[in-house]
C-alpha cells in the first residue's frame, strides 16, 4: 500500500454508490492536492478500450478558467430549464416540493459556479476506431471511480455538460489538442449540505431477462 493509499478514508463500496448524489452547494473551503491526488488515482483504475488508457483529466483552479465556466454554465441552465417549462424566477419560499428543493440548488450553482473551489475536465483521446458515443466507455467509468472516490472523502461533485456552451473558449484557453475531446465537467468541493441516498427508478422497471419485454425481477406485491 502506498504513503497516499494509506491516508485514503475508507467507506462500504454499495454506501458510497447508494449516497453518491449530487450535491451544488459548496463551502468556500479549498480541495487539498493530496485529497485530489487520491480520487484522481482512482480514476485511473477504471477500465478503458484495450487498456490503452486515452484520458487526461484537468484539474481547473485559474480565474481565466472560471470567467468562462461561469457564463457557459448560466447559458446551460437557460437552455435546459426552457426544454423542461422551468420559470426563470425562484420557487415560493412556501414551496417545500421536491421539484422546488431541486431547483433552489441548481439556482444556488449557477449564480455561485465561479466560486467552486475546484473543476476536474475529463478528456479522452479519439481513436477514429468506433463511433464517437461508444468511445465514452472508456473515459466515464474513469469519471464514475473520480465520483465514488471523492464520495469516500467526503467531498459533494456535480457533473456536468453545460461546459460545451463555452467550449472553444475553454479548449483554446487550456490547449486541448484538436484529436481530443471534452467528455464531462465535474464541480467538487467540501458540501454545504450531506450526503444522503440517491433516487432512482425501481430496478423491476429497468431490467430484463433474453428478453427485452421479459421481466428479469417481479415487482413487489
Amino acid at each position: 500500500m502506498s504513503d497516499l493509499e494509506a491516508g485514503a478514508p475508507t467507506i462500504d463500496l454499495r454506501e458510497a454508490m447508494r449516497t453518491a448524489r449530487s450535491l451544488r452547494r459548496f463551502r468556500p473551503d479549498p480541495v487539498s492536492d493530496e485529497v485530489l491526488t487520491r480520487c484522481l488515482e482512482a480514476a485511473t483504475w477504471a477500465p478503458s478500450g484495450s487498456n490503452a488508457q486515452n484520458w487526461r483529466f484537468l484539474v481547473l483552479r485559474s480565474p481565466e478558467v472560471r470567467a468562462v465556466l461561469g457564463p457557459a454554465f448560466r447559458e446551460g441552465w437557460d437552455w435546459v430549464r426552457t426544454i423542461y417549462g422551468q420559470s426563470a424566477e425562484p420557487p415560493a419560499p412556501d414551496d417545500t416540493s421536491r421539484q422546488a428543493r431541486l431547483t433552489r440548488t441548481m439556482l444556488h450553482l449557477v449564480d455561485n459556479f465561479e466560486s467552486v473551489p475546484v473543476y476536474i475536465l475529463f478528456c479522452h483521446r479519439l481513436t477514429g476506431f468506433v463511433p464517437e458515443f461508444i468511445e465514452g466507455g472508456s473515459i466515464f467509468p474513469a469519471m464514475q471511480n473520480f465520483l465514488l472516490a471523492a464520495r469516500a472523502e467526503g467531498l459533494g461533485t456535480v457533473p456536468s455538460t453545460w461546459f460545451t456552451f463555452g467550449e472553444d473558449k475553454l479548449r483554446s484557453i487550456i490547449g486541448i489538442p484538436d484529436d481530443w475531446r471534452i467528455a464531462a465537467l465535474v464541480a467538487a468541493g467540501w458540501p454545504e449540505g450531506r450526503h444522503g441516498p440517491v433516487r432512482r427508478r425501481p430496478l423491476h422497471t429497468v431490467t430484463a431477462l433474453d428478453t427485452w419485454d421479459n421481466p428479469f425481477i417481479r415487482p413487489e406485491a
